[in-house]
């Protein structure tokens, strides 16, 4: 294809990514100086299409940058009123004493929210400051400077056919560029993951850890409802197989989310995460809750756990990485979108007090320095060695050990075994399946559990077909050659909507099939695939999942 000629647009700060992170830093560039140009582009239908979280809000990140948030009528309404943490077995279950939680598990202050509506509410602050916000404006491609620094981004670039050529409606999209780009993508987002490579960012980080979150939303019987509960489970079903746990959390109108999550370093490639979410649901204490209610939403997304010791150094010449593209999620509180807003204050601020003085397209070391050694540092510092220790040694060994280190950090600031390293990547840690015990999931009764199709039609998710997969392999052999024979092609298994499968028509050799209409963008295949040879990028922008509530 020929070189590609697109117009350009100039702009004090760029920002990818509509999430609580890169809102947050457009907010707080215009409150520091309203005549800043600033515009954020999201790669959603609409603010909030691609949002999922638990989610129980820690209101720090809110506080610090929009005080007067409840006079301003923010969807932060249900406070947390009960909290509660079982450990399951198969058929009941043990409470665990909350004076055993170190005082930072306590949800008091907290709210359950949907992040989808606080972004969008977030959305109008900020266009109410001047901040120009494009949904449906996927970006696609960095651009870089003479000298090598991030200059800007392509964004909107529509109609190209399967093969990647220009349709009759082709649309090249317009290269934004900015003083300054900040990427606040959420997990593994393609640019970050570029830059992160291109600026070896991480060479003197542990290798990233992630989880794999399933969620849904239920309506339940207003007899079960209490509004403000919070409940976390541990144990059952995964045992031995996986880390993980869920969430339950009642919201008002009488809903519930519903939410597992399956840590990604798991062994046994015949693990199925969508599988151990829907046996979950029929453990006596969650069928008796679920039981005559209905399930109205569906969604997943991969979740960054490496924590502390994982972060990538944040900055490179004109880009700095926000919230998730950095991996700050308080892993045993479960919580991130707080980082998430102070990480998008830290990087307005630092790039703000950088343009009064002159600059552009350099470093911002000051918010590099900022997210380790102010609230974020010290919040992920503390917990620390909770995640490595559980990957290593096992649940229970969590509960002691990391529950002892969390403890001290609390009360003394310091830990009885330093930090704890992460090892090997989600990928490498994939054990072959002959060494492995194949797992026998119930069928799903269509009433508390369902299958994989099913429930991403309550996603909303579409794709336009006629462009090309955004989902692709370096190697078109490998699944079959390759991570067939040795891991028993975990695509199969890990993917939670079904993007993957392996046909094996009767006389002919089985072959690999993507349907990535059916893709969430949870970016689990990017992060789990043994053989690293899936590459997940942007599809053009407005398509995806559009949910409404998460």
């Amino acid at each position: 294809m020929a070189e590609i000629e697109r117009e350009s647009m100039e702009y004090d700060v760029v920002i990818v990514g509509a999430g609580p992170a890169g809102l947050s830093a457009a907010i707080r560039l215009k409150q520091l100086d309203a005549d800043l140009s600033v515009v954020v582009l999201e790669k959603g239908s609409e603010v909030g299409a691609h949002i999922l979280s638990g989610a129980v809000l820690d209101p720090s990140g809110l506080d610090a940058l929009i005080p007067d948030w409840r006079d301003k009528g923010a969807p932060v309404t249900v406070p947390v009123r009960s909290d509660a943490f079982y450990m399951l077995g198969e058929a009941g279950q043990v409470r665990l004493p909350n004076a055993m939680m170190p005082p930072l598990m306590n949800n008091h202050g907290n709210y359950i929210v949907s992040m989808g509506n606080v972004c969008r509410w977030l959305a109008e602050q900020a266009e109410a400051l001047g901040v120009e916000i494009f949904p449906g404006m996927a970006c696609s491609e960095m651009v870089y400077g003479a000298d090598g620094e991030v200059k800007g981004v392509v964004a909107g670039e529509f109609g190209l056919n399967s093969d990647g050529t220009p349709s009759d409606g082709y649309e090249p999209g317009m290269e934004l560029h900015g003083k300054y780009v900040f990427l606040g993508e959420g997990v593994r987002g393609s640019l970050s993951k570029q830059v992160i490579a291109k600026y070896s960012l991480d060479a003197n980080a542990e290798p990233q850890k992630y989880g794999l979150g399933m969620k849904e939303i239920w309506e339940i019987d207003p007899e079960k409802h209490r509004e403000g509960s919070v409940t976390h489970t541990m144990g059952w079903p995964l045992g031995r197989n996986a880390g993980g746990g869920s969430f339950i959390y009642h919201l008002d109108n009488n809903q519930v989310y519903v939410g597992f999550v399956v840590h990604l370093n798991y062994e046994n490639p015949h693990l199925y995460p969508y599988m151990e979410f829907q046996r979950f649901k029929h453990h006596p204490m969650v069928a008796k809750l679920l039981e005559g209610g209905k399930r109205i939403a569906y969604g997943a997304r991969a979740i960054t756990e490496g924590g502390y010791q994982s972060m990538p150094k944040a900055v490179a010449p004109g880009v700095a990485l926000l919230g998730c593209s950095v991996g700050l999620v308080n892993v045993p509180r479960i919580k991130g979108n707080h980082n998430a807003m102070l990480s998008g204050i830290a990087a307005a601020e630092a790039a703000q007090a950088a343009m009064a003085a002159g600059r552009a397209s350099d470093e911002l070391s000051d918010y590099d320095d900022e997210l380790r050694t102010g609230p974020i540092g010290r919040d992920l510092k503390r917990v620390r060695n909770v995640k490595p220790i559980w990957s290593k040694y096992g649940l229970m060994a969590s509960l002691t050990a990391g529950g002892l280190d969390m403890w001290t950090n609390n009360l003394f600031g310091l830990s009885l075994f330093g930090t704890v390293g992460h090892g090997k990547s989600d990928a490498e840690a994939t054990g072959k399946a002959a060494d492995a015990t194949p797992i026998d999931y119930p069928k799903p009764d269509g009433v508390l559990s369902f299958d994989r199709l099913t429930n991403v039609s309550f996603s909303m998710t579409n794709h336009e077909e006629s462009q090309p997969a955004h989902l692709t392999l370096k190697d078109a052999t490998v699944p079959i050659q390759t991570n067939l024979p040795q891991y028993a092609e975990p695509a199969q298994r890990y993917c939670p909507a079904g993007v993957y499968e392996v046909v094996e028509d009767e006389g002919a050799e089985p072959r690999f099939v993507i349907n990535f209409q059916n893709c969430v963008h949870c970016k689990t295949c990017d992060i789990k695939d043994p053989s690293q040879n899936i590459v997940w990028t942007v599809p053009q922008g407005g398509d995806g999942p559009n949910y409404p509530n998460m």
